[in-house]
């Protein structure tokens, strides 16, 4: 195990979450990878992760691309343990990629965010779509 061990809630069909992990082992850090869309989620792993963040559940649903919408969750009155049921039977409605590491936990986005995160930070990066990524010290 790592002295620095991170943890990233990874979609690979997404840009952002891609970017991310690149730029984490970019500055040499070998993360944990959890595909969440393959492993799930349970209560209490999201429960935590928001604790981290100090975040409600709403902080974290993704509306775009997902059934959000049609599930009801974008109502203000839905309760948190309404989004974080349906966050546990559909893994997608979680914003993505999430980052855990000693420094805390961060929803990743843009993928620069991660650096916040970081003890070490890459030289340089360059995200996928070509923009670089200005990393200060």
């Amino acid at each position: 195990m790592s002295d620095f061990p991170i943890t990233i809630f990874h979609n690979p069909a997404c840009g952002t979450s891609r970017n991310t992990v690149a730029m984490v082992k970019a500055a040499g850090y070998e993360p944990e990878i959890v595909e969440y869309l393959q492993v799930g989620w349970t209560k209490p792993q999201l429960r935590e992760l928001l604790a981290a963040r100090g975040a409600k559940p709403r902080e974290i649903l993704r509306e775009k691309g997902t059934p959000a919408g049609e599930l009801g969750l974008l109502d203000p009155h839905v309760s948190d343990d309404a989004v974080l049921d349906a966050m546990v039977e559909h893994p997608i409605l979680v914003n993505r990629p999430i980052v855990v590491t000693p420094k805390g936990a961060k929803l990743s986005r843009p993928s620069e965010a991660v650096l916040d995160l970081l003890d070490r930070k890459p030289q340089s990066f360059t995200k996928e779509d070509g923009e670089v990524v200005e990393v200060t010290r």
